[in-house]
C-alpha cells in the first residue's frame, strides 16, 4: 500500500470522474457487487477514468452496529479477499479505477472500516478509516493514503468522518493529493448538536414513487444537502483539490441516507450533483489546469508551520472516536494543553 510515493507532474489536461450513490442491501455482497459492476460498466463506456462508490458499500453500513464481533469476523475479508479481487479484476478489464468500501480484517483478525481503490494496472490502494465509530470491535486506522494514478494525478482517500476533521484533509493535500475520494454513509442522522442533522421519516422514503417531492425536499434540506454545504465545499476550496463525494441513499437500519453524490472543484464549486431519490451516478471532467492557481493551493505556500505545534499537542481530554462521536456532554470552551481546563464562562 502506498502512502508516500514521490510526486509526479500532471501531463493531462482533464480527468473524467464519476461518483455514485446507491441503496445497499445489508450483508448481501452478491447484490451490492452487481450494482457496482453495473455502474462501472456504464462509467467505462462513458470514458470515465475514476469512479467512487460509498463507504462500506459491499456490505452495508449502519446495521453492522447490531452484529456480534463473531458475525463481523464472518463478514470481513482481507484486502486480497474475493470481494476486492472481483473489483480489481473489473477495474483491469474495463480500464478504470474503482473505489469501494468494505469490512476488512488483517492478518491478526483486527477489523477495519476500509476502502480500496483498484487501479486498471492491477494495483490496489487501501485506506482504513481513521475515526471509526460503527462498532466497538472495529478499529481505527493510523495512516493517510495518498498514491499515484496512471494519469499522472495523485489521489487520496478519506472515509466519512475522516473528512470532518479538517487536519486530515490538509494532511492529505500536503502529501500531494489533487483528487480526494470521499466515500460516506451520511445524512438523516440523529445529531446531538442542536442545529445538526435530524432523522428523516422512513415513510417518506417508502412513498418516494407516490410523492417524490416530499422525499426530495428532505434530501436537499437541513438533514441532507444543506448540511453538506456548511462544510464540504470548504474542504476542496481551502486545500486546492477536487472532491469526489459518494454516499449511500435510502434505508440504512432505521435511518435514511440522503445521497447527494457530487463532484466539487478546487474552488469549492459543484461541477455536477444528483437530486435523485434513488440510485444514481454523476460524471464530470476535472479541469486540472485549475489546480496551480487555486486559492487553497496558493494558501498552502503561505503556511507558517512553526506556529502549528499546538495541533500535535495533547490536551489530555482526547477521546477515542466512538466516545467523541456519541458523547452527550458539552465540550469545555477553554482548554489548555496538558489536561488543565480553564473554567468555562
Amino acid at each position: 500500500m502506498a502512502h508516500g510515493d514521490e510526486a509526479v507532474e500532471t501531463p493531462m489536461k482533464t480527468l473524467r470522474c464519476a461518483t455514485v450513490q446507491f441503496e445497499h442491501r445489508p450483508d448481501d455482497k452478491t447484490y451490492n457487487l452487481a450494482r457496482i459492476e453495473t455502474y462501472v460498466r456504464a462509467a467505462a463506456a462513458d470514458g470515465v477514468q475514476i469512479i467512487a462508490f460509498p463507504e462500506m458499500c459491499l456490505l452495508g453500513y449502519w446495521h453492522l452496529r447490531r452484529h456480534t464481533p463473531e458475525r463481523l469476523q464472518e463478514l470481513a475479508e482481507p484486502v486480497d479477499g474475493p470481494s476486492i479481487t472481483a473489483v480489481r479484476e473489473l477495474a483491469v478489464e474495463r480500464g478504470i479505477a474503482v473505489g469501494v468500501g468494505f469490512l476488512e480484517h488483517d492478518a491478526d483478525r483486527r477489523l477495519y472500516n476500509s476502502y480500496a481503490v483498484c487501479l486498471p494496472d492491477g494495483r490496489v490502494h487501501r485506506h482504513r478509516k481513521l475515526h471509526a465509530f460503527e462498532h466497538p470491535a472495529i478499529s481505527s486506522g493510523d495512516a493517510y493514503t495518498v498514491f499515484d494514478t496512471p494519469w499522472g494525478v495523485r489521489a487520496g482517500i478519506l472515509i466519512c468522518w475522516d473528512n470532518n476533521l479538517v487536519e486530515n484533509v490538509r494532511a492529505t493535500a500536503l502529501m500531494g493529493a489533487s483528487v480526494l475520494v470521499a466515500p460516506h454513509q451520511t445524512g438523516g442522522t440523529a445529531s446531538r448538536s442542536p442545529h445538526g442533522m435530524r432523522p428523516i421519516p422512513v415513510e417518506l422514503w417508502r412513498r418516494r414513487h407516490q410523492d417524490p417531492q416530499a422525499i426530495e425536499a428532505e434530501l436537499r434540506g437541513l438533514s441532507g444537502r444543506q448540511w453538506l454545504m456548511r462544510w464540504l465545499p470548504a474542504r476542496a476550496h481551502d486545500n486546492g483539490l477536487f472532491v469526489l463525494f459518494s454516499n449511500g441513499i435510502g434505508e440504512d437500519d432505521g435511518e435514511i441516507r440522503t445521497g447527494n453524490a457530487m463532484i466539487i472543484d478546487p474552488y469549492g464549486r459543484i461541477l455536477d450533483e444528483t437530486w435523485t431519490a434513488g440510485d444514481a451516478m454523476v460524471v464530470a471532467d476535472l479541469d486540472l489546469s485549475l489546480l496551480p492557481l487555486s486559492s487553497g493551493r496558493r494558501w498552502l505556500q503561505g503556511r507558517r508551520p512553526e506556529l502549528y505545534g499546538i495541533l500535535t499537542r495533547r490536551f489530555g481530554d482526547e477521546r477515542e472516536p466512538r466516545a467523541a462521536r456519541f458523547a452527550p456532554d458539552p465540550v469545555p470552551l477553554l482548554r489548555t494543553p496538558g489536561g488543565h481546563q480553564e473554567p468555562t464562562l
